[in-house]
């Protein structure tokens, strides 16, 4: 027998299925697992990583991504990379750049995934070889590639290029039928090609950028329910994914998606939602959602999944740049000035702080934001007093009301004002207990969007810290094999990719945690600038000490830290994984 490329000595094996660790040693060879021993293995020509207290496990799949711009000009993903992520998935919530113009890419993309304009439209413009999901996925493969890449087709990338932009987001237009079987078609081009499913969005959040049709909502958004159907059957028939952003003002909607996925007397069609989440402004929606969906999905037959961020939703904005304002009139009308002078001049009338007040102050109705401006603390501003200190002590301090102490900072420091409040997931018991929660899928990361509004591109890990550090103080919620494989395994099958366990003959795309590293510095503030999307500063994760090794095809591409020479730059480790079929 031949050597191994690569041995992996003597860590906690966990395998992704949920099956119990030990110790063992791995051999890797041509990017396979090809031996797990409990005696050491031959090491003569290999690449040897010494995991002695270390895990060993298969590489972390991040599901829910928008890294379709930055895979173009940034292809090594590396903030997803450093942190053990061995697999994403893009093309969620309807948007892709498979079919669309760079123009109208750019304008789908920009304001709901706060991207900057013309780093979208530049990455797709001058990349932009192909002309269907197969060229696509051609031009993806010969990217130097850092971690494996799957996804979705996006309904709105489909319905734009079908009907137009302007048709595709006019409530009044409806695709003719040869439109509608051209959009059935190009979504079977790209099940051929190997996407996990299409995307769709229903929310009131989603909006265009741009000088063209500003402010109008997502294409997907208008289409009717015969339109989804007949997308759906495509889907069912192929055994794909849907994944979709309800409308969180339509809840009732929501039972659409069931009937959609119901498989009495068929197959279910499996669906994915965004998003499950311990909401500050509804604390008893959680239980509610996952209690109806195991209900539904055990009495007609469903597969529908809520994707879940497994860690404090922290968010971070500069001004009044986040997309919760987009739940309500008067923070709408905000975002749609695009123009910062024009902003202030609206912010500062008295008709508008009278509505913006209203608003803030509104109780009833779904909402996703609490909206309490004591729960929003400034963490930069040019008056350096006001740091540490929420809107709502600032108005106390000033006599004003809370919402126009806000409005008075935004119009005297614009962009320079920075704050951060958490939306959901705030309390520690309700997150342990719904960790292991079978409606729930360990998703949202939101990898490669809001780059100045929040970071968690190290979810997997934080959740393995709070599993670790659960069983050291005698209260285990959650074992470590089994958070383990819903990191892994339990993606990987569910999503039908190649990926997420450690098994004879599978893909040696794995990580080595260094449990001694899983330390508080994965909750820690940092930025780092992205140069090739347009030199913005993002937010991002830094805990270097968690993650030992990544190996990516059985190659290690980063260590400690440290990216291995030609990451992302001249050498390709990832491949493009096909839904449904093995990847070499």
């Amino acid at each position: 027998m031949d050597g191994f490329d690569l041995v992996i000595r003597g860590g906690y094996f966990f395998d992704g299925t949920g099956a119990q660790p030990a110790i063992r040693d791995v051999g890797v060879r041509a990017g396979r697992v090809a031996a797990i021993s409990a005696e050491p293995l031959a090491t003569e020509g290999a690449v040897v990583v010494d995991a002695a207290d270390q895990w060993v496990m298969p590489g972390l799949i991040d599901v829910h991504t928008h890294y379709d711009a930055e895979v173009l000009v940034a292809p090594g993903l590396s903030e997803s990379v450093r942190h053990g992520v061995t697999t994403v998935v893009f093309g969620n919530c309807s948007l892709s750049t498979v079919y669309s113009s760079p123009d109208d890419c750019a304008d789908l993309f920009s304001r709901v995934e706060a991207l900057p304009w013309d780093a979208v439209h530049t990455a797709v413009k001058e990349r932009q070889t192909w002309t269907d999901p197969h060229g696509y996925v051609e031009a993806i493969e010969s990217r130097p590639l850092g971690p494996n890449v799957a996804a979705f087709i996006g309904h709105s990338d489909i319905r734009a290029a079908v009907m137009g932009l302007e048709r595709a987001t006019d409530p009044d237009e409806r695709p003719t039928p040869p439109e509608l079987s051209r959009m059935c078609a190009m979504l079977t081009d790209a099940l051929d090609a190997g996407f996990v499913g299409m995307s769709t969005v229903r929310s009131s959040f989603t909006k265009l950028d741009g000088v063209r049709y500003p402010a109008r909502q997502l294409p997907s958004t208008y289409a009717s329910w015969r339109e989804y159907r007949a997308l759906n059957r495509v889907l069912r028939d192929r055994w794909r994914v849907h994944q979709c952003t309800p409308n969180a003002a339509r809840m009732a909607e929501i039972s659409n998606f069931f009937a959609q996925s119901a498989g009495r007397g068929r197959a279910p069609l499996k669906t994915t939602m965004l998003a499950a989440a311990d909401l500050k402004a509804n604390p008893r929606l959680i239980w509610l959602m996952t209690r109806a969906t195991a209900l539904l999905n055990r009495v007609i037959a469903s597969d529908l999944r809520w994707q879940h961020l497994p860690v404090p939703f922290e968010v971070y904005a500069d001004d009044i740049d986040l997309v919760v304002f987009e739940e309500f009139g008067s923070g709408a009308a905000a975002l749609n000035v695009r123009d910062a002078v024009k902003r202030g001049e609206l912010v500062d009338s008295e008709a508008y702080r009278r509505q913006f007040r209203k608003d803030i102050e509104h109780k009833f109705g779904p909402k996703l934001w609490h909206r309490d401006l004591f729960d929003a603390d400034i963490v930069s501003c040019p008056d350096a007093e006001l740091i540490g200190k929420s809107f709502g002590h600032v108005a106390q301090e000033r006599c004003i009301h809370p919402a126009d102490a806000f409005l008075d900072l935004v119009v005297a420091h614009g962009a320079d004002l920075r704050w951060r409040t958490t939306i959901a997931n705030h309390r520690p018991g309700v997150l342990d207990k719904i960790a292991d929660n079978p409606q729930i899928q360990m998703g949202f990361a939101d990898s490669g969007a809001h780059l100045r509004n929040m970071a968690f591109y190290n979810a997997g890990l934080r959740l393995l810290r709070r599993v670790k550090e659960s069983a050291e103080a005698d209260h285990e919620f959650l074992s470590l094999e089994r958070a383990v494989h819903r990191l892994t395994g339990e993606l990987g099958d569910w999503y039908g990719l190649d990926a997420g366990t450690l098994l004879l003959g599978d893909r040696a795309d794995i990580v080595v945690i260094d449990p001694a590293g899983l330390s508080e510095a994965s909750a820690d503030y940092a930025e780092a600038n992205l140069a090739e999307l347009g030199g913005i500063s993002r937010m991002v994760n830094r805990n270097d000490h968690a993650v030992a090794a990544t190996i990516v095809g059985g190659h290690v591409v980063y260590r400690y830290g440290r990216f291995t020479d030609g990451f992302g730059t001249t050498r390709r480790y990832g491949s493009f994984l096909r839904a449904g079929k093995a990847s070499s």
